[in-house]
């Protein structure tokens, strides 16, 4: 079985990667989420989050961080990778709402991968 670690690795840490994973346009709304990525060539997926002060109080901010990082940590394996292209970096942002739980946040994280993942896979057979 896997190791669930959220390593450093795992994390987008500056504004390039950050700019870069905006300027893929690929986004999707799953519940109060807004789920941006970009493919990221590595095996593994990265997380980032951007939420803002319009969300609520410093210590409500902390707490969907910390729910989103362990919904991803838990998920981390199963999103989708391949040989080619490898697998994503994902932006998380938030709209106000009264706080979910890790249960719903892993859910709408997973399902906002998926429809990701099927729209970078669209968008590739496209451009073949």
């Amino acid at each position: 079985m896997p190791k669930l670690l959220f390593r450093p690795k795992h994390r987008l840490t500056h504004r390039r990667q950050f700019d870069a994973v905006h300027d893929a346009r690929m986004k999707t709304p799953s519940g109060p989420l807004t789920v941006h990525s970009r493919r990221n060539g590595l095996p593994h997926p990265r997380l980032g989050m951007s939420i803002g002060r319009a969300f609520g109080s410093a210590v409500e901010r902390n707490r969907l961080k910390r729910c989103l990082r362990e919904a991803f940590r838990l998920m981390q394996h199963d999103v989708p990778t391949s040989e080619e292209f490898g697998s994503y970096d994902l932006l998380v942002t938030a709209r106000r709402h009264e706080d979910a739980g890790l249960a719903h946040y892993s859910k709408w994280l997973t399902e906002a991968v998926h429809r990701l993942d099927r729209d970078w896979r669209k968008r590739e057979a496209r451009l073949e």
